[in-house]
């Protein structure tokens, strides 16, 4: 038999002829390696191909006990015992307190005054009960006033008047000069109690402050313990805190609590920017590690739609600082379902032990009192079932991928440079395999997508969101055939004369020289994420290098192909972590992504290219193999049942089941609306409920319930009108464009908007200085548009410069807490010079929108006669507003 390494094609002429199965039946034993060319040839070695049976078997096998070790893992939440340090009881008592005053949007009495009141009176009793130990407590609450603009949600400008921080400093009695910072936020979102997002946080830090106060061994530095009262307001009380108070100066670095689901382990996405000490220092410290450069890396490419307070820590106050969050069941994360009991008192547990032990280590760190001497650098880290963290420079990470890209070239360097003709013929196979490789990748990618189409015209949407693994079903299944057919195409007709066994082998290079470049692109770009493709190079080339000679004797054997699977079970493992989060994030963000991306795209998307990548080291088996009859037979049966009961509408995407709720998300304002001219008087007015659907599936399973509520009563965008005329309370209407509108009476709010143009004078160099006046209610939003041919020169938000136009408008979201003054504000105006006579009158419409997400102002009769008619599995989220417009 000629070497393992050489692609060898044999004289067409013959057909493949395959001889009976072994005695113990598991493999076929070809004498001519699966092919029968010239009798007169001199027999080669006997090599084994696999059963086709097999094959499946050990692959599905594989795929399975892999994934049930990933899962396994993340229901392992503590991992051995509590050492009594952290009390996991008392942070739930926490819990239970805080979210048992309901809803705490900025402003409410809920947020400002009951919350605030408990967590002054725990910290109270810390300080009593700690009072003769080495540590001291001081406390304060702020309440700042300030501006800034963030390029979040398309960008907007973001005023907040009397806001609440809680901020608590423990450091030894003599004093610290170098502070480390850990923060939370107890408000909450309209309509939910928040147990997830963010009081589990709170609670947390209430039982970390007290563990880390009652210890008899005096810190080395100070910590601040900010309870943050307006985070959920887009960030707006963590930015009073960094910017205004005089503690701030002081922080060296900071740990951010988060959510973006309910329980579950928290984990971090976040670290730097840069100081990978502070990697360093969780990876050291922490006992339930779970972490991720590439969920790091995913959330700050701007793909997921979120932020949270670091990125104020780090761009306003130049802090480093680590980032972690909850993210199991995002379905009801900012729903009336996140509530303390859906929180596993082990989630708790687990976070409270890492959260006092980073932090003890980081206050008793050298590092952090001169942290800019360590500040350069990243770091590689990634955990591995949670069990332990792998954490190394990214320098060293860049080392590591180009030797593991360097191997991998030497190894099919050697197989291009055989004698004769036999490396260049490698070298031309080499190429055309990859060639069916990327096609199959292509004719696999828009098959699944032809499909994701045809559920989507025959309105099926989303039947995933309650029905998970019926997508791996329907997509995964059309996945995998394709890829398997096309490759079965490409062994039978293609490849008619070129034995089975260099097939396999050959295609094996292929996957390795894909993974090989992705690895090189990757570390090129800076990655740090690129040591996903170097374990997927790495481990399946030592493998195949440690199999090489059992491979050239005997071929697929049961003994190779076992050994060959648990070469790449490490590297497999961690990729299917890294899916099952892809997963876990993007299902649940389809259900609030809007009314404009279509979700069976994205996921059939993802589910074929979590297929595509899970399959590159299987191909070599297709090959292996001496049918796939059966295989394809049984995917194809599979998709065609799933895609009959799809299209019969047997899942149904939502749930209202108690014990695991997956709601639509909709959004309803019982509005009035009131339209003014340039002379000030009312053009137009009118009222109704204004109704938002955020997620793909419109109001489509929602007409049924409510039959007027339909195509016929849907909105139409007046671009002459700031914002479309509506009371978008953020700036997400390129997000939801199909929106209805009901007529209903005119709403009265007992604090109605009071909004009236104090002045109106030209300055000296040619602009308009128009200045203004707003009293209302907690939440407002301003809009303002110039007209064609006028632009906003300065304005008295944020630096002064008018930031993030959308589309021709600004907008400027507004909230205060409690006793706040008349808001005051004022912008310039550079008028047209000539002015657009088919356009609106004046050179600007201003509008304000106020927003009644708490009190008796909330609710009105016929908001609650439509709620009741929702279905279960609804989740409307409702409240008052008013929407005004002048032009000017």
């Amino acid at each position: 038999m000629e070497s393992d390494t050489t692609v060898r094609r044999i004289k067409a002429f013959g057909t493949q002829n395959y001889v009976a199965q072994d005695l113990d039946g598991s493999v076929d034993r070809c004498g001519n390696n699966g092919y029968s060319g010239d009798p007169k040839r001199k027999p080669e070695v006997s090599l084994y191909l696999l059963r086709e049976g097999l094959a499946a078997s050990l692959v599905s096998v594989f795929i399975l006990v892999l994934w049930g070790l990933v899962h396994l893992s993340l229901q392992q939440l503590v991992i051995g015992k509590p050492t009594g340090e952290f009390s996991a009881v008392r942070a739930r008592r926490h819990l239970e307190q805080i979210t048992s005053v309901g809803p705490r949007p900025v402003g409410s009495p809920e947020n400002e005054v009951l919350t605030v009141g408990y967590l002054l009176e725990q910290i109270e009793n810390i300080r009593v009960e700690t009072a003769a130990g080495p540590h001291q407590l001081t406390v304060d609450v702020q309440r700042p006033t300030g501006s800034f603009s963030i390029d979040f949600l398309g960008g907007f400008t973001s005023f907040y008047d009397r806001v609440t921080n809680i901020a608590v400093r423990m450091e030894p009695k003599g004093g610290a000069q170098h502070l480390m910072l850990a923060n939370c936020h107890f408000d909450t979102v309209a309509n939910s109690p928040g147990a997830s997002d963010d009081a589990v946080s709170c609670a947390v830090m209430l039982e970390v402050l007290h563990s880390l106060a009652n210890q008899s061994t005096p810190l080395h530095h100070g910590v601040i313990f900010l309870f943050n009262g307006a985070e959920e307001n887009i960030l707006q009380a963590s930015h009073g805190f960094i910017t205004q108070h005089p503690w701030a100066k002081q922080v060296r670095a900071f740990i951010n609590l988060e959510a973006a689901g309910v329980g579950g382990k928290e984990v971090v996405f976040q670290t730097g920017p840069e100081n990978p000490w502070l990697v360093q220092a969780y990876v050291h410290a922490a006992k339930h590690p779970f972490a991720s450069v590439v969920g790091q890396e995913v959330f700050q490419s701007g793909i997921i739609p979120s932020d949270t307070d670091f990125r104020i820590y780090r761009d306003f106050g130049n802090i480093p600082g680590i980032d972690l969050a909850f993210i199991e069941n995002g379905f009801i994360y900012h729903t009336k379902y996140d509530t303390a009991d859906r929180i596993l008192t082990d989630s708790i547990q687990r976070a409270g032990d890492n959260i006092l032990a980073v932090l003890k280590y980081l206050v008793m760190s050298e590092k952090l009192a001169d942290s800019s001497e360590y500040r350069h650098g990243n770091m590689v880290f990634f955990d591995l079932l949670g069990v332990v963290v792998v954490a190394y420079p990214a320098r060293v990470g860049t080392i590591l991928n180009y030797m593991v890209a360097t191997a991998t070239f030497f190894y099919l360097a050697k197989k291009a440079s055989l004698p004769g003709n036999g490396g260049g013929r490698y070298v031309r196979r080499l190429a055309c395999a990859t060639g069916v490789a990327v096609l199959s990748w292509f004719v696999t990618l828009l098959s699944v997508l032809i499909v994701a189409l045809l559920v989507t015209l025959l309105g099926r949407s989303m039947f995933w969101y309650n029905h998970f693994y019926a997508s791996i079903c329907l997509y995964g299944a059309a996945a995998t055939g394709k890829m398997i057919l096309v490759h079965t195409l490409a062994k039978n007709l293609y490849y008619g004369g070129v034995r089975l066994v260099e097939l396999g082998d050959l295609f094996f290079d292929v996957s390795l020289l894909l993974w090989c470049c992705s690895l090189v692109w990757l570390t090129q770009q800076g990655l740090c994420s690129a040591y996903v493709p170097m374990l997927m190079v790495a481990f399946p080339l030592a493998t195949r290098l440690l199999l090489s000679k059992e491979f050239k004797h005997r071929g697929a054997s049961v003994k190779y192909s076992v050994l060959y699977l648990l070469g790449l079970a490490l590297p497999y493992i961690h990729f299917m972590f890294l899916i099952w989060v892809v997963f876990e994030i993007f299902t649940p963000i389809m259900g609030r992504s809007g009314t404009e991306i279509p979700p069976e795209v994205v996921l059939a998307s993802l589910v074929t290219l979590a297929t595509i990548f899970l399959s590159s080291f299987f191909l070599h088996f297709i090959y292996l193999v001496r049918s796939t009859k059966w295989i394809l037979a049984g995917l194809g049966s599979v998709f065609i049942i799933m895609f009959l009961l799809v299209s019969c509408g047997v899942f149904f995407p939502y749930s209202g089941n108690p014990d695991s709720p997956r709601p639509k998300r909709v959004f309803l304002q019982h509005t009035t609306r009131t339209f003014h001219n340039l002379q000030g008087q009312v053009e137009s007015r009118d009222s109704g409920l204004w109704i938002n659907s955020f997620d793909y599936t419109a109001v489509q399973h929602i007409t049924p319930s409510i039959p007027e509520l339909n195509d016929s009563v849907r909105t139409r965008c007046r671009e002459d009108r700031p914002f479309c005329g509506y009371p978008w309370f953020l700036p997400v209407k390129f997000l939801s464009k199909k929106n209805w509108y009901l007529p209903a009476p005119e709403v009265s709010p007992s604090s109605p908007v009071e909004f009236s143009l104090l002045s109106k004078e030209e300055t000296s160099w040619g602009t308009v200085k128009m200045t203004f006046s707003a009293k209302g209610p907690s939440h407002m939003s301003l809009y303002l548009m110039p007209h064609r041919g006028a632009s906003l020169s300065t304005w008295s938000f944020g630096d002064g410069t008018p930031q993030f136009d959308l589309s021709g408008e600004y907008f400027v979201f507004y909230s205060h807490g409690l006793d706040a003054p008349t808001w005051t504000f004022w912008f310039e105006i550079q008028p047209p010079r000539d002015p657009d006579p088919s356009g609106p009158e004046g050179m600007i419409s201003v509008a304000i929108s106020s927003h009644y997400f708490f009190g008796e102002d909330q609710r009105t009769s016929q908001l609650e006669e439509i709620l009741h008619r929702f279905p279960t599995w609804a989740f409307p989220s409702s409240w008052v507003s008013t929407y005004d417009m002048y032009r000017y």
